[in-house]
C-alpha cells in the first residue's frame, strides 16, 4: 500500500504588532492545523499596545501580554528573533536571535514589520529629541519625564493624533511641568468645528503652549529651533509620523517611494503572490483612491482581508474583498478627557463629534477591544477550519514565474 506524504504549508508571518498578530489569530482560526504550519516572527515576547505608548512614558503600568500565553494552544508558532531580510525570489526570510541566524522557508509570506519613529531628516532629531513610535522610546522618555523637576520645560513636537496624546498625557500626569506643543498648521486644523473647539478648550485648560504654524528646523539639548525662533526644551518629544521598517524596499517587492508594499484589494502584492503585506507596511487604496493612514484603525482591517485571502486561495474558494473605510478618529486627551471626530469613509472630518468623558470612555474601549482582539487569537468568528486542496498546476506556474 503506498503512502502519500502530506506537506504543510508554510505561512510566515513578520512582525506581531497589531495587523501581524491577529493575522496569524485569523489564520490558525481558518485553516486545518494538519495542512499548514503557521510561524509568527517577532523579536519581542509580549505584545506590545502600541496606542498606550504615551501612558507608559507618563509612568502608567500597562498589562503585561505574553505571545507565549496568548497563542499557546492555537497551532501558531513563534519565533523569537529579529528580521533581517527576505529573499522573496528564494522565498526565504533570514532572522537571527542574537546567538544565531537561521534562514526559513515559506510558501506564502505575511509582511506585517510595521513602521518605526521618522525624524524627517530634521537635524539633531536622532541625537537629543524622545521618541514614543515602541516601547523602548516609550521606556527611555518615561526614565527621562521622572527626573524632571517641577517648572522644567517639555516641547511635544507634531500637531497630529500622537503629538496630541503626548502632550495632553504628559500635562495631564506632570501639571507642574511647563508642556508645549508645536504644530506645523493650525491646532487640529483637520477636525470639525466642534472637534477643534473641544480640543482647544482641553488643551488651554491642560495649560499647554500652542505654538500653531511652526516649522522645526533643528533639534538641540536645550531647545528647538523654529524658522524664526527657538523654544526652550530640557524634553523634547518628536511625532511627526511614522517611517515603515527598510527591508521591504530592499527586496525585489514593488514598493512605493517611501517603502511600502504596494498591493491589491486583497492585501496580495502586485509583483509577487505569494507575499501579502498589511498595515502600515502596506500601501492599500482605500476610498477616494487615497492611501489609507498608519494606523491601528486601518492595520486591522488589512490584517482581516489579508487572512481571510490567504484562506480562501489555500481552500479553493473565492476570496472576497471588503471596502476598506473610516468611521472616526479616537483621540485620548489624558485619562478624563478625549474626542472622538466622526468621518467620511475617505477621512475627512463630519460635523458630529463627540468630547468629553464619554468620548474618554469610548476611545478606551477602542483600545482595549483592539488588545482582546489580539490576545485571545482563536476566540470569534470565523471557527470553521478548511482543508487545503492541492496545489492548482496554473498557480504552481504563476508561483514559479
Amino acid at each position: 500500500m503506498q503512502v502519500t506524504q502530506v506537506t504543510q504549508h508554510r505561512i510566515i508571518v513578520v512582525g506581531a504588532g497589531y495587523s501581524g498578530a491577529i493575522a496569524a489569530g485569523r489564520l490558525a482560526r481558518r485553516l486545518r492545523r494538519e495542512d499548514v504550519a503557521i510561524t509568527l516572527v517577532n523579536a519581542e515576547p509580549d505584545f506590545v499596545e502600541r496606542v498606550r505608548m504615551h501612558q507608559l512614558a507618563v509612568g502608567q503600568e500597562l498589562r503585561p501580554r505574553p505571545f507565549s500565553e496568548m497563542f499557546a494552544g492555537t497551532g501558531v508558532r513563534l519565533r523569537l528573533a529579529r528580521v533581517t531580510a527576505v529573499d522573496v525570489d528564494r522565498r526565504t526570510v533570514t532572522v537571527t536571535d542574537g546567538q544565531s541566524t537561521e534562514e526559513l522557508p515559506y510558501d506564502t509570506l505575511v509582511y506585517a514589520l510595521g513602521s518605526a519613529w521618522n525624524t524627517q531628516g530634521v537635524p539633531g532629531t536622532a541625537e537629543h529629541a524622545h521618541d514614543i513610535a515602541g516601547r523602548p522610546g516609550a521606556l527611555r522618555l518615561r526614565e527621562r519625564l521622572a527626573g524632571l523637576a517641577a517648572g522644567q520645560p517639555v516641547v511635544v513636537v507634531g500637531g497630529g493624533l500622537t503629538g496630541l496624546e503626548a502632550a495632553t498625557e504628559i500635562a495631564e500626569a506632570r501639571p507642574d511641568l511647563d508642556v508645549a506643543l508645536a504644530a506645523r498648521g493650525g491646532l487640529g486644523d483637520w477636525l470639525s468645528p466642534k472637534g477643534a473647539r473641544h480640543l482647544r478648550k482641553v488643551v488651554d485648560r491642560l495649560g499647554i503652549t500652542v505654538h500653531e504654524h511652526t516649522a522645526v528646523t533643528a533639534i538641540e539639548a536645550d531647545r528647538v529651533t523654529t524658522a524664526d525662533s527657538a523654544i526652550t526644551a530640557a524634553v523634547t518629544v518628536w511625532t511627526t509620523g511614522f517611517a515603515v521598517h527598510p527591508i521591504a524596499q530592499a527586496t525585489a517587492l514593488k514598493t512605493d517611494t517611501t517603502g511600502r508594499i504596494e498591493v491589491d484589494g486583497t492585501m496580495r502584492s502586485l509583483s509577487h503572490p505569494d507575499v501579502y503585506a498589511i498595515g502600515d507596511a502596506a500601501r492599500v487604496m482605500g476610498p477616494g483612491d487615497k492611501p489609507l493612514r498608519m494606523s491601528c484603525a486601518s492595520g486591522v482591517p488589512t490584517a482581516w482581508q489579508a487572512a481571510d485571502s490567504i484562506a480562501s486561495r489555500l481552500t479553493g474558494t473565492k476570496p472576497t474583498t471588503v471596502p476598506l473605510r473610516y468611521f472616526n478618529q479616537c483621540i485620548s486627551l489624558g485619562r478624563r478627557e478625549g474626542l472622538i471626530q466622526y468621518v467620511t469613509a475617505d477621512d475627512r472630518a463630519r460635523p458630529a463629534a463627540l468630547t468629553g468623558r464619554t468620548a474618554a470612555l469610548y476611545k478606551e474601549l477602542v483600545c482595549k477591544g483592539a488588545a482582546w482582539g489580539v490576545a485571545n487569537p482563536t476566540l470569534g468568528l470565523p471557527t470553521r477550519r478548511r482543508s487545503v486542496i492541492t496545489q492548482k498546476p496554473a498557480e504552481a506556474v504563476a508561483r514559479a514565474a
